[in-house]
């Protein structure tokens, strides 16, 4: 015998199984009554069921060729089974072919490990060669099998082809029409899911979740609702996974009515709300910006894992609440977690809106030490944070280093160079972008209009323009605002009107640019008429429309006008005046010679007078040479120590004008002792061949001209 095992090239034999089968000697086995004689027809199966590892399964299948016993159709099933167990898939699919009539439970065995083990183009074929001449009859499993695997490898054609086949045998069965709606609907044919859920007798709770969440996740979560009320009406309760997959639909039509509606819903009829529903309600919340309820659903949970973490530290970052994220990041109960990139990216993020440099270089080393350091999340985080505390040369290291820049990865480095007020860089990025094939978006486009703004490059601006109408980014709030900006600042009132009349929608920062606009450029009527325009159209001015208005009456001298608005914000608009608005308010009333007026309004205000406050009406006791009151200002200007240089220079002022000449040197002293510098003034000059920036430095004995030129 073991001669012939060398012949075949068959592997040793395990000593203690040799000596468990010796009792399969030649003689024995001669002895051995036929397989239809014995009460248990198959006695080598418990056997095979014993194997402990591969290697210990092929000595068995060995001896069984050797000494014949390998006929047997249950036998060559088992070990049809026993090779997929331990993952030889190969081996099991030469004994199932060495089979020579195999019945369908072989078949089912052979299909159903190959898509256990992912290998679902192979389950496909395997369906499509053979299986399907032998299969005349209705066999749930084999069609739910099939079906998986086409959903697996995206294959609808063989899906419609199994679908045909199911029709074919006249397979009507409730549960193998589930798998074609879910089917259809993972392969994105949403069509064809309803129809054949349409044609479906006695849905079930699978039938509607299979095409509710085909719907949604087809991005047609406002079907999905509408099916959801259809299924009411049916008297069809939710499960569990009904119920996540409409709490996703209302995450993503940001419809938080709604989803609480459906949270209310799910407790009333008793749905389970396990972890994955709890998972779903958090994403829920966090998503439509209600955070409050989503550290409820939180605080609830009974095992937070790293999906519901991450989410939270989400929530709190994307609602402008970073140190709630840091804080939950660094709460010990969560110590055992470890972050993924998300959450390194999430924490990055918080660490950039407080502008904490130390804390956000902490996390870039966390990031380093999990791995994920070269994420895209991450690196684009990374530029991001850099670029918004001021390390422009770390966020550029990084931005450089990034081997597959994407457009969010060139926007954050763009967005940081407009923020570090470098707009001539911010427009050379712009170029060098596009020059290596990556197309701007509405973002992109935002910055570039922002760093033109802020250059005073009209026609670099313009050229904007005209990219975004080609490119029909005109149809973005976000890139019309910029416009307006653009255009407000430049001096271009009739484009910048011509751009707000087109806008298709408008929102309250829309409406405050292009008040804002008129007020800038000294055009007060029509930034008083347009401010009552947007009244009447029902649109709720902000903080930031106040803020315009007031400066715009401050500038134009519409004192009454101003002092209306000023006690309308919070009576009629639910405003609460900010410390802005009240420098407002004392700007306009020391502009306007008011000055007794000015510092009573100051004294009444329910906090302390900042220097900002305190430097407009010292400009106003300037223009109407009042000392007295000028002094006044001047010795709280002084308590507060400003630091920049504009303010010493107002002093300087009030004390020359009057011929004080020995206070006016002793604050000059004070802005050299403290290394105060006057900061120069600039214009900008459009050229033919770009940009040209002319520095005027303010000097009485010398005048110097940078020129920087825009690629």
């Amino acid at each position: 015998m073991i001669s012939l095992l060398k012949r075949r090239h068959l592997p040793p034999i395990n000593p203690s199984l040799h000596l468990h089968l010796q009792t399969l000697s030649t003689n024995t086995i001669k002895h051995l009554p036929k397989p239809q004689e014995l009460s248990n027809p198959n006695p080598f199966l418990p056997l095979l069921h014993s194997c402990p590892n591969l290697f210990s399964l092929k000595q068995i299948h060995a001896l069984l060729v050797v000494h014949g016993l390998i006929q047997n159709l249950p036998l060559n099933t088992k070990l049809v089974s026993s090779y997929c167990a331990f993952e030889s898939l190969e081996s099991a699919r030469k004994v199932f072919d060495e089979i020579p009539d195999p019945d369908l439970y072989s078949w089912k065995v052979m299909l159903r490990w190959y898509v256990v083990s992912d290998r679902y183009v192979e389950a496909i074929g395997f369906y499509g060669r053979r299986m399907r001449q032998c299969l005349l009859v209705e066999d749930n499993v084999v069609f739910s099998l099939v079906l998986k695997a086409c959903v697996k490898s995206l294959d609808i054609d063989e899906g419609k082809k199994v679908h045909g086949h199911v029709v074919k045998v006249g397979n009507l069965d409730c549960f193998v029409l589930n798998c074609l709606v879910d089917m259809y609907a993972k392969c994105e044919d949403i069509e064809c899911a309803r129809r054949v859920f349409d044609r479906m007798r006695g849905r079930n709770v699978v039938s509607w979740t299979s095409i509710i969440c085909g719907y949604v996740r087809n991005g047609r979560a406002e079907e999905g609702l509408v099916l959801f009320n259809e299924m009411r009406r049916e008297s069809v309760e939710p499960s569990e996974h009904t119920l996540a997959s409409l709490l996703t639909a209302c995450a993503t039509l940001d419809a938080l009515h709604q989803g609480k509606w459906i949270h209310g819903y799910g407790i009333k009829v008793g749905v389970n709300m396990n972890s994955f529903v709890s998972t779903a309600l958090l994403d829920m919340y966090v998503k439509c910006g209600d955070v409050t309820d989503a550290r409820d659903v939180f605080d609830e949970l009974y095992d937070v894992d790293i999906i519901s973490w991450t989410a939270m530290i989400v929530g709190y970052t994307q609602t402008g609440r970073p140190l709630e994220a840091l804080r939950i990041f660094g709460d010990k109960n969560f110590a055992g977690i470890i972050p993924n990139s998300i959450t390194v990216a999430s924490v990055l993020s918080a660490s950039a809106q407080i502008r904490n440099l130390n804390f956000g270089r902490s996390i870039h080393v966390l990031g380093i030490k999990l791995g994920v350091e070269n994420s895209p999340v991450v690196v684009n985080s990374l530029v991001d944070m850099y670029a918004k505390c001021r390390a422009l040369s770390d966020a550029n290291r990084i931005f450089k280093g990034s081997q597959n820049k994407d457009v969010i990865t060139w926007n954050s480095m763009i967005t940081g160079c407009v923020q570090n007020d470098l707009g001539h860089e911010a427009l050379s990025l712009f170029n060098q972008m596009r020059l290596l094939g990556c197309s701007p978006d509405a973002v992109t486009l935002v910055s570039a209009l922002s760093a033109s703004a802020s250059l005073g490059a009209l026609q670099v601006g313009s050229s904007f323009h005209g990219y975004a109408l080609k490119c029909a980014f005109l149809f973005n709030i976000y890139v019309n605002t910029a416009l307006l900006n653009l255009y407000n600042k430049c001096g271009d009132l009739v484009s910048s009107r011509q751009v707000f009349d087109e806008m298709s929608d408008r929102n309250a920062v829309t409406w405050c640019a292009m008040v804002g606009g008129y007020g800038m450029q000294g055009d007060s009527a029509s930034s008083i008429n347009l401010f009552k325009e947007m009244l009447n159209e029902d649109f709720q001015p902000n903080d930031i429309t106040f803020t315009s208005i007031l400066s715009t009456c401050s500038h134009t001298g519409m004192v009454t006008e101003g002092q209306k608005y000023f006690n309308t914000m919070m009576k009629n608009h639910k405003v609460a005046p900010s410390t802005k608005h009240y420098a407002c308010m004392v700007d306009m009333l020391s502009r306007a010679g008011k000055l007794a007026e000015a510092l009573e309004f100051i004294e009444k205000m329910p906090f302390e007078a900042n220097v900002q406050m305190w430097g407009a009406f010292l400009h106003g006791c300037t223009l109407y040479s009042n000392f007295d009151l000028g002094e006044v200002a001047v010795s709280r200007i002084m308590e507060l120590r400003p630091e920049s240089s504009d303010y010493y220079v107002l002093m300087f002022n009030l004390y020359a004008s009057n011929a004080r000449w020995a206070e006016a040197t002793k604050i000059r002293d004070l802005m050299k002792e403290r290394g105060m510098v006057k900061v120069p003034g600039f214009s900008s000059v459009g050229t033919e061949n770009g940009l040209k920036n002319s520095v005027l430095l303010e000097h009485i004995s010398q005048k110097q001209v940078h020129d920087r030129k825009l690629d």
